[in-house]
């Protein structure tokens, strides 16, 4: 019997998922069709059953015959249960592994470990992000993965190269398998950070050369997907070394030196969210320093139609007047010579703004 310390091995629900749902649960309407098989390591070696009948699985469980329990789905809850309840699993851990999203945590006592994690990835725009939690339950001889979504097979690389292997679970024991699960799922994570390190290069430059605000509006989801990817890493930072200070039986000698090789590695992960978190401000930096060039650039261009145009306007506004006495309004040549007089000063005057550089471009598109 499972004896809890207060909060441990409990429920910890999120308010609300933390990315979209992928598009096999999206159909199912959020809880995709229970699918179970499990991988029996035998003395000849590791044997995979589909479909296996609760019976059968509870004898094994009784007889002392690892097992590695492979769910998918959580449309049949009872099923799910019911399996569970045949192969003494303590129902403590039902709430946090069906009810869905829970919060990312490590806990675990002397003959059980729970681990629950979100397994992310890309939808079709690499700006969104769709999550599906990934629950791994450790115990005695028993080791449960249960998966919130319903896509292909649990596990693929890893189930292949158990299946490849013979001989009994001497130098394969559940825990390190357990171990490989859970770096597995933190791996999948550094291609999705490279693949929007790109993305954000790509926005840097084009806020410098075209800045326009839809980049303003990429760079914003890129950095909402960060700080999803860093909420779901960081209570892992504190619970794997809480484990580690922990007596776990469970766990032996390198499947403990896995589990700080994973700490380095979430502190690996969290540095790269924070350096790409500060790409993201430096594309918002660029893109406001771009707009601000663009704007004097425009200011700048109306400033010189302006001061080439003042005295133009200006001439122009005394002959524009009706007073009677006037000199110049009874020149033969009067007109012809206020409109050499006016070309004159506008072309001196832009001589004279293009002498001092006005007419360069600022924005360095030039």
């Amino acid at each position: 019997m499972v004896r809890l310390t207060p909060g441990a091995l409990s429920s910890q629900r999120l308010e609300q998922r933390p990315a979209g749902l992928p598009t096999h649960l999206y159909v199912h309407g959020g809880l995709g069709p229970t699918r179970a098989d499990a991988v029996l390591f035998l003395e000849s070696g590791p044997v995979r059953t589909t479909a296996p009948a609760i019976e059968q699985l509870a004898s094994l469980r009784r007889a002392g015959t690892p097992l590695w329990l492979r769910l998918q789905g959580l449309g049949d809850r009872r099923y799910i249960q019911q399996l569970l309840e045949h192969l003494e699993v303590p129902a403590v851990l039902l709430a946090p592994l069906l009810e869905v999203p829970q919060r990312p945590q490590v806990n675990g006592l002397e003959d059980v470990l729970l681990v629950v994690l979100h397994r992310l990835s890309f939808a079709k725009d690499p700006a969104h992000l769709v999550s599906e939690q990934v629950g791994l339950v450790l115990l005695p001889g028993l080791l449960i993965t249960m998966e919130e979504g319903c896509g292909g097979d649990p596990f693929p690389d890893l189930t292949e190269w158990l299946l490849s292997k013979s001989g009994s679970l001497a130098d394969r024991d559940l825990d390190d398998i357990l171990h490989f699960l859970i770096d597995d799922l933190l791996d999948d994570l550094f291609p999705m950070l490279e693949a929007m390190s790109q993305r954000l290069d790509a926005l840097e430059e084009s806020s410098l050369r075209n800045p326009r605000p839809l980049i303003l509006r990429r760079s914003y989801e890129f950095r909402s997907n960060l700080r999803i990817i860093r909420t779901l890493i960081w209570p892992l930072r504190h619970q794997i070394r809480m484990l580690l200070r922990q007596r776990q039986r469970l766990l032996g000698t390198e499947a403990l030196e896995g589990f700080r090789d994973m700490a380095e590695l979430v502190d690996q992960l969290f540095e790269a969210c924070g350096s790409l978190r500060g790409q993201c401000d430096a594309i918002t930096q660029s893109y406001a320093a771009s707009v601000g060039n663009r704007m004097n650039q425009v200011m700048k261009t109306l400033t010189i139609l302006t001061s080439i145009f003042a005295p133009l306007t200006f001439i122009v506004g005394i002959y524009g007047m009706n007073f009677e006495f006037m000199p110049e309004l009874k020149w033969r040549h009067g007109y012809a010579f206020v409109m050499v007089l006016m070309l004159l000063i506008a072309t001196l005057q832009a001589w004279w703004l293009w002498r001092r550089g006005w007419f360069q471009d600022w924005t360095g598109q030039g």
